[in-house]
């Protein structure tokens, strides 16, 4: 049985663990908000840009020349994997990063032999789980999460579009945790290159003659490399609250525990303390009987 010295210092130190865990878990919930508040207004700007630019392609060639929609055979793949740059969150980076190992192990898996895949981490942990493994891995832009704004995701989306455009990557893909609500996240995969043209919504008319202005030309130079970065933003911002969520969730999950611990622990030093009291009794008796004996 442990000493009454070392069941409090057990207790010392789960009680200051636990003071952490509530902290951490007050912090993530004021930066989920914020988070929260970021991709539910971005959500709807995606969806109507996306909706824009199949409208506008449906019934125009310059789209379907466009050098983002020249599909090839696969021989190089890019794969972005966005995780959090921190851990304490549970099974938030770790799902993941399974899901684009995965996603490399089957649908990617002679790229994977054949070493043309290479990581673009959007995340520090997503980096050194890949590099631990022996991936190529671009981290030039791992450390975005810090001041998550369209500025620095759009240099990261910018670089993969020009590694299509050249040859560099046949194929992008980005993996990323999709929020839904505090407590759950959902792995998403999202093909970002080439772009896949959109079905048509069910009883849909048959295209239209749209009057462009300035010209069908520069409409669609510009929007489909804007579409482009605004979904690996989007992405980032769903990760971004993901993140948040599973955080808060983990560490009101450790301060549950640490307080059953806690229960534990005391009903341990109770007992412990009970018991040297009636030791140091048995022995006061002990020594009475002997006295009156002689």
């Amino acid at each position: 049985m442990a000493s009454l010295k070392e069941v409090r210092s057990r207790i010392a130190s789960i009680n200051s663990t636990q003071q952490i865990t509530k902290a951490m878990k007050m912090v993530a919930a004021a930066k989920l908000r914020r988070a929260q508040d970021g991709i539910t207004q971005m959500r709807p700007y995606a969806q109507k840009l996306s909706q824009m630019l199949s409208t506008v392609s449906a019934g125009a060639e310059l789209a379907a020349d466009s050098p983002y929609k020249q599909a090839r055979p696969i021989d190089r793949v890019l794969l972005i994997v966005v995780t959090s740059d921190r851990g304490l969150c549970g099974a938030f980076n770790t799902n993941a990063i399974k899901a684009a190992i995965s996603l490399l192990n089957d649908r990617y898996a002679a790229q994977a032999r054949a070493g043309n895949v290479e990581i673009m981490a959007l995340g520090k942990k997503g980096a050194e789980a890949f590099i631990r493994r022996g991936f190529r891995v671009n981290t030039k832009h791992t450390n975005i999460f810090g001041s998550l704004n369209f500025a620095t995701v759009r240099q990261a989306a910018e670089e993969a579009m020009d590694g299509f455009v050249s040859g560099r990557y046949d194929v992008v893909d980005i993996v990323f945790n999709e929020f839904k609500n505090v407590a759950t996240q959902i792995i998403r995969t999202e093909q970002m290159l080439p772009i896949v043209a959109a079905e048509a919504p069910a009883g849909a008319t048959s295209a239209v003659n749209y009057l462009f202005e300035p010209s069908e030309e520069e409409i669609i130079s510009e929007l489909i490399p804007k579409t482009l970065k605004i979904q690996l933003y989007k992405a980032a911002l769903e990760s971004n609250a993901s993140f948040y969520g599973a955080q808060m969730t983990a560490m009101d999950k450790a301060t549950e525990n640490a307080g059953e611990l806690l229960k534990e622990l005391k009903l341990v030093y109770n007992r412990t303390r009970q018991a040297a009291i009636t030791k140091e009794i048995l022995e006061i008796v002990g020594g009475a009987e002997a006295l009156a004996a002689d």
